[in-house]
């Protein structure tokens, strides 16, 4: 079973001019979109069950990523946003909470939080958002399209214990933002229990070649 996702829209009236479209002018409206990972997959069940805590870093994206707009790449030297609408956080905080919620609801671990919280980690989990946007690629449709890098850090010894990219490429039904913006939500739930599962098993290995 895929992960399922709730997404919840916000319309909030702002005193600005226009619609949710590319390019210039002024929205009338924003309407604010939050993408929720609310279940996980089947194939969490064979994630291993670990001993050790894990700390998740906040995610490094250039600035346009790092941000709440909606990004969208018409042509390949062109990134753009959406126009009169956003996500309810950064891109950033985005992957962030939804990789942590899959680890938490998985409970493979006995400690998964933030670094920020304060969480004494055996490991720490290094996210670099690299592509978070529709591109439409030469298609009439676009894609939603993530690239995230990560790396599993021992803490005590700062060693990179695992490293590796992560793609997902999720087609949108239509142009209409509200037609890409499930894709997205596929894209994300896809990378972020990708993400987790890796995790586990990276840090499961690096204990296991350690012990004595």
């Amino acid at each position: 079973m895929k992960i399922q996702q709730t997404l919840s829209a916000l319309c909030l009236p702002i005193l600005l001019a226009g619609c949710a479209l590319l390019g210039g002018g002024k929205p009338r409206h924003i309407t604010v979109y939050t993408p929720l990972t609310t279940q996980l997959d089947s194939s969490s069940a064979q994630w291993p069950q670990v001993d050790w805590q894990l700390g998740i870093a906040k995610p490094a994206a250039e600035r346009m990523l790092d941000s709440p707009r909606i990004a969208v790449r018409p042509q390949a030297q062109q990134l753009q946003v959406y126009r009169g609408a956003t996500w309810s956080m950064p891109a950033t905080d985005l992957l962030e909470t939804s990789v942590l919620r899959v680890l938490e609801d998985s409970g493979k671990a006995p400690g998964v939080a933030r670094l920020s919280s304060g969480l004494r980690a055996d490991y720490r989990l290094l996210l670099d958002i690299r592509r978070f946007e529709a591109d439409y690629a030469g298609h009439d449709l676009p894609q939603a399209t993530l690239v995230v890098s990560a790396k599993l850090l021992h803490s005590q010894s700062q060693r990179v214990v695992a490293s590796q990219t992560f793609n997902q490429v999720v087609p949108a039904t239509g142009t209409a933002l509200d037609q890409v913006i499930p894709a997205f939500e596929q894209a994300l739930s896809r990378i972020s229990h990708d993400i987790a599962g890796w995790s586990l098993a990276s840090g499961q290995a690096a204990q296991a070649a350690a012990a004595p």
